[in-house]
């Protein structure tokens, strides 16, 4: 599964690089910076555009900090569409990216991932991103067999 994202350096406001200190996840790639957000990261967040304004939330639950939301940073699409979301509030979210990766495997994003952005216990925004089966191509790509519902594109 994709378990980081990149985010060219330019499309992140200054405000939120100083306020989630995202400076430290800075990287140079082709001599143009980037802001990589891992999974695996300590405290794990991806950003999230809700109603128009860009967010950096935390990434699912990995950690154990809701008692009460699934132990994981993904969700099917078909859970979602069957509704299993709706009943603790969560919304729809785009989260941009210019670069995937999965098994090591960086890939080109055009427009984004789609995701769901819901309330834990204590009010706090988490946000998971909708996967789907893999694609033969991206299987081939990354060895993995569910691959980030992107937005408008197919891999």
């Amino acid at each position: 599964m994709c378990v980081g994202i990149s985010l060219a350096w330019s499309e992140l406001p200054t405000e939120l690089i100083g306020r989630h200190g995202l400076d430290r996840r800075r990287h140079e790639r082709g001599g143009e910076g980037e802001v990589r957000f891992l999974y695996r990261d300590r405290r794990p967040r991806l950003p999230v555009l809700r109603d128009g304004r860009l967010q950096v939330v935390r990434w699912g639950n990995g950690r154990g900090q809701s008692r009460f939301l699934p132990p994981t940073g993904w969700t099917w699409k078909a859970t979602v569409d069957q509704g299993y979301w709706r009943q603790v509030g969560a919304v729809r979210v785009d989260i941009p990216a210019t670069l995937g990766c999965d098994r090591g495997v960086w890939f080109r994003i055009r427009q984004g991932i789609r995701g769901i952005l819901v309330p834990d216990e204590r009010g706090i925004a988490v946000a998971y991103m909708i996967c789907v089966p893999s694609t033969h191509y991206y299987q081939v790509m990354t060895r993995s067999s569910r691959m980030p519902l992107l937005i408008d594109e197919h891999i």
